[in-house]
């Protein structure tokens, strides 16, 4: 069994980054390092004063430590290595340029009225946990012991949870937008015999490339898109037929 510092570095890097400034962002408000309206995404103040660090900085807010702050971190370490290491393995780039695209989508959303808010890093890690139940569909996600449903269902099964518990839709319904939005771009429309109109750019393999994060291209590695059906996963994709399951045993319980 590997130990808390082991399991840290094992973590691939975009995810590790990803997860460690949300931490970060979060252990400095506890501290009084700054206060948290400084980073907020305040449309008017990015516009009229120019301040467009909250452009990013929102991102990174996942809320004060509490039961629901650990559910959302633990999300990201789950479903973004799972990201990383599977269907990304040895893509860091286009790990990387698919958080960006997310980032950019979240923002264009933000500007509805009825979906605006001061921090979309929710609505980022629910769109890491849909384009997960994309890429893995058929694996067994377990809620609370007690339901047993496919990955496919798990956004939607999360959704209705917080009907349940009266927590705001929007974040949720914003991070499904953009996780299809990006699914269908990169997957389904190049299976329908499109071409992937938002292959990531070059500037971001050069990017991955000066970090040493990782693999930066894809030049070696064939991307599979032979699978049978939209919505239905890449051949490559799971341990479904195995049995593996998943389990969600008390991500719920706060």
């Amino acid at each position: 069994m590997s130990s808390p510092g082991e399991f840290y570095k094992s973590l691939p890097p975009i995810t590790k980054a990803y997860g460690t400034i949300c931490f970060m962002t979060t252990v400095a408000s506890h501290l009084g390092l700054y206060r948290i309206e400084t980073i907020a995404l305040i449309h008017e103040l990015v516009f009229s004063e120019f301040q467009v660090w909250r452009l990013l900085t929102n991102f990174f807010f996942l809320g004060n430590f509490s039961v629901n702050f650990g559910i959302r971190l633990l999300m990201i370490v789950r479903y973004g290595v799972q990201l990383e290491q599977g269907p990304f393995q040895r893509r860091t780039a286009d790990f990387l340029w698919m958080m960006i695209f997310g980032v950019l989508s979240l923002l264009v959303l933000s500007m509805i009225p009825i979906l605006r808010g001061a921090f979309l890093g929710i609505s980022l890690v629910f769109m890491l946990v849909y384009i997960w139940s994309r890429e893995f569909p058929n694996a067994q996600v377990n809620i609370y012991g007690l339901v047993a449903l496919k990955a496919f269902y798990l956004p939607w099964a999360m959704l209705a949870l917080d009907v349940i518990f009266g927590s705001p839709l929007a974040p949720d319904l914003m991070g499904i937008l953009a996780g299809h939005l990006y699914y269908f771009l990169t997957v389904l429309h190049p299976l329908a015999g499109g071409r992937n109109i938002i292959a990531t750019p070059k500037l971001v393999h050069k990017l991955v490339a000066r970090a040493r994060l990782g693999y930066p291209t894809n030049a070696h590695v064939p991307q599979d898109r032979t699978t049978g059906g939209a919505f239905t996963g890449r051949s490559y994709r799971l341990n479904a037929s195995t049995g593996r399951g998943f389990s969600l045993r008390g991500f719920w319980s706060s």
